[in-house]
């Protein structure tokens, strides 16, 4: 039976550690000076060469937004890339019984690693814990798990920080304008994500005095509601500066409705990343300025890392011997002065 990662880890810790411990024995009974190695430069780092077969099982939500689409295409093209990784999908639900059904079955076959990004994080923690304590060890993507038990790493984006950079683009475009005034387009308010994306907004508006947020309305993420929500805010809100939209698919019919309206007395910061949001940006020919993002890249992230557990390998240019407990991605601002950069992370 193969050694599990952390047991051969801890042999090349203690390993390095005796030889390091031979060095300093050498370096006090002999008059030549010896160099010593420290632990780092033995750390074994994931890297494009193949390595040892890896079984990755993933398993997301139904992809019925363009974000959960990306996720589930960026985690392919990711494990196409290696040559030694099997990846085993499954269709996805956004049932929670139906994607824990699907979860164990990924651990009856035994997979070696397993990507969850679960349809909700805390009706999902149990079979988070079950995988764990079947040896198998869990990325948990994204939405998270109700205790850290259920997972090795958590990797996903800033909800909170989305909404902070969102604020700090506004903040800085109106910030010598008197009596400046901002709407916001939420999102479904029963998430989490959502509250925590207003927080933030919130909080980076206070550092603007000159700045009043006016109205928010809530959507729910779709092309319908978005432009049904932007068409109420429009009708109540004659005159403001700035909207920040929480999602770009919900985006696609908020700007349907501002058209619709003959509207173009302000800015538009959208959420997210998506491309038809990054090639208005690039027209630079409407009131989309700018877009925050909540980068579906995550996905090819996790297979990654995934890939460094099963192989026993830690994360390149870290010196840890193992991969992170947790990782939280930036949610950098795309504006026309960055967006070639970007666009080729742009979903559909």
């Amino acid at each position: 039976m193969p050694e599990s990662p952390a047991t051969s880890r801890r042999g090349l810790l203690f390993g390095t550690a005796a030889v390091s411990a031979g060095a300093l024995l050498t370096a006090c009974t002999s008059n030549e000076p010896t160099k010593q190695d420290t632990a780092t430069n033995n750390v074994p780092a994931a890297d494009d060469k193949p390595g040892k077969p890896v079984t990755i099982g993933f398993a997301g939500p139904q992809a019925d937004h363009g974000w959960l689409n990306a996720i589930n295409e960026n985690a392919k093209k990711r494990a196409a890339k290696y040559s030694e990784v099997t990846l085993e999908i499954t269709e996805g639900s956004n049932d929670t019984a139906i994607q824990i059904g699907q979860i164990q079955t990924l651990i009856n076959k035994k997979v070696d690693v397993l990507v969850i990004l679960p349809a909700d994080g805390k009706a999902l923690t149990q079979v988070g814990l079950q995988a764990m304590k079947a040896g198998i060890p869990v990325i948990n993507l994204d939405r998270i798990f109700a205790s850290p038990q259920a997972y090795r790493c958590w990797i996903g984006g800033d909800n909170y920080g989305m909404g902070l950079n969102a604020g700090r683009y506004i903040g800085e475009q109106l910030k010598d304008k008197p009596n400046a005034k901002v709407i916001e387009l939420a999102g479904m308010d029963n998430l989490e994500l959502t509250k925590q994306r207003t927080q933030g907004f919130d909080d980076a508006l206070k550092n603007y005095p000159n700045i009043t947020k006016v109205a928010r309305q809530a959507a729910e993420f779709t092309v319908e509601s978005g432009q049904a929500k932007m068409a109420q805010l429009l009708q109540a809100q004659k005159q403001f500066d700035a909207l920040w939209n929480h999602d770009d698919d919900q985006g696609v019919g908020a700007l349907r409705a501002i058209q619709q309206a003959g509207r173009d007395d302000f800015l538009m910061v959208g959420g997210a990343g998506a491309k038809s949001a990054m090639d208005a940006i690039k027209a630079d020919n409407g009131v989309l300025k700018a877009t925050v993002l909540y980068p579906p890249t995550m996905a090819a992230s996790a297979i990654d890392l995934a890939r460094a557990l099963g192989q026993g390998k830690g994360v390149g240019g870290l010196a840890e011997l193992e991969i992170p407990a947790s990782i939280t991605l930036y949610s950098a601002v795309v504006t026309k002065d960055n967006v070639d950069e970007y666009l080729p992370t742009g979903f559909s």
